[in-house]
């Protein structure tokens, strides 16, 4: 179809399980042929969708939608200042969307047109919370009765649960303490394998709670546990600190949701100081950039672990699957359990069977949407209170 072209692009605000979503859908000048894409910046989402709209839009209008480099590249580059979250995520939208309609035009789910399957199910992580280590134990027993074999434990979320005495007038938030954090983890962890054995891969999530050398001392402490990883040990502020972590410890290091910039991924990869990537593909910008992100680590024997939380749309969870069927140096995949509700929003959402994600065999992503469904699911624009992180004192922490 060389005289195709892009007809109308627009954004799908939709909130099915209360977490904001954002939906690129892109229509072609062939009825009946869209494609949609995941641009899902949760915590600013208004911010996302007024630049596609406002932006993207008529940027994209009229422009042949085969030609998916040529289009990330130069709309990555028409707000000229580029490498930032908003942008990356309306970029994002477009991308994935392209992908879609690439995929619809050759009749082929898109892992087939990045090279074909390396495995027929992508093994996926869950998340094993509680209040206590008699909770946590519940539901990492449920899991693996499930089939799941990786699972990520955390002692009373993020930080842990752990109680502060701030100064008189001290401001709200989501009060933490980092040293009570760090040695209650060991506790978890030799609880967890006295319990299950070596059996299981358990990871943990340090969620960029601790100052660099609190994290060396961590990921010491936690190597007799053989963690499959230790996730965002640092904020992306502090990377020089991973050259600590990985000159005194064994213990895996996975790093990456929060990077929006190659600069802060190339260093880490390159130098061999961390063992997986875990970017949000929206947020570095879609299938097109994490496609070379995912070759760019399996030279350095770095292997994939893509973000996979509630904000990120089935349309999103469904890119990072078909990147992960592909990728001869995929790892893990981080998995949201899907409500009944979102998967009547979205229509082919992937399934969950005995530990391992699966794509329909759909052209393109193999995922639709409901939008008069959809609309009936408004997001709200609430400030998130897990992110207002506080220190003891009252200072302002890392979320």
């Amino acid at each position: 179809m060389s005289d195709l072209t892009i007809r109308d692009v627009k954004t799908i605000l939709t909130a099915p399980d209360g977490i904001n979503l954002v939906v690129v859908k892109i229509e072609t000048s062939e009825p009946g042929l869209y494609g949609l894409g995941c641009a899902t910046f949760t915590q600013r989402y208004l911010a996302v969708a007024a630049a596609v709209d406002e932006y993207l839009k008529p940027f994209l209008i009229g422009k042949d939608p085969q030609r998916i480099e040529d289009l990330w590249q130069t709309a990555m580059v028409s707000s000229y200042w580029r490498n930032g979250p908003v942008l990356n995520n309306a970029v994002s939208g477009v991308d994935m969307a392209l992908w879609d309609i690439k995929g619809k035009l050759a009749g082929q789910p898109v892992y087939q047109l990045l090279g074909g399957k390396c495995r027929e199910g992508a093994a996926i992580y869950r998340h094993a919370d509680g209040r206590d280590l008699e909770e946590i134990e519940d539901n990492l027993r449920r899991f693996m009765e499930q089939g799941v074999r990786h699972i990520r434990c955390q002692w009373g979320g993020y930080g842990g649960n752990n109680a502060c005495v701030p100064p008189e007038n001290a401001l709200p938030g989501a009060y933490f303490h980092p040293d009570a954090y760090a040695r209650s983890v060991p506790k978890l962890f030799d609880r967890m394998r006295e319990r299950f054995g070596f059996e299981i891969e358990l990871l943990h999530d340090v969620h960029e709670r601790l100052a660099p050398i609190e994290a060396v001392r961590l990921a010491k402490q936690l190597e007799p546990y053989r963690l499959y990883f230790l996730e965002d040990a640092l904020a992306p502020e502090q990377l020089d600190g991973f050259q600590m972590i990985r000159a005194q410890s064994a213990t895996p290091l996975a790093m990456g949701e929060l990077f929006v910039h190659p600069r802060e991924w190339m260093p880490l990869i390159s130098g061999g100081l961390i063992d997986f990537i875990r970017c949000h593909i929206s947020a570095i910008g879609g299938l097109t950039p994490a496609k070379k992100l995912a070759a760019l680590s399996e030279a350095f024997s770095v292997r994939t672990a893509w973000h996979g939380p509630g904000d990120v749309s089935p349309v999103g969870h469904a890119a990072n699957l078909h990147l992960d069927l592909n990728a001869a140096n995929f790892g893990i995949q981080e998995w949201y359990a899907f409500s009944d509700r979102i998967r009547e929003v979205f229509p082919g959402t992937p399934t969950v069977r005995n530990g391992y994600a699966y794509v329909n065999e759909a052209p393109g992503l193999g995922v639709d949407i409901d939008e008069a469904l959809a609309a009936k699911y408004p997001c709200r624009n609430d400030l998130p209170a897990w992110t207002l992180a506080r220190l003891p004192d009252g200072g302002p922490g890392r979320p």
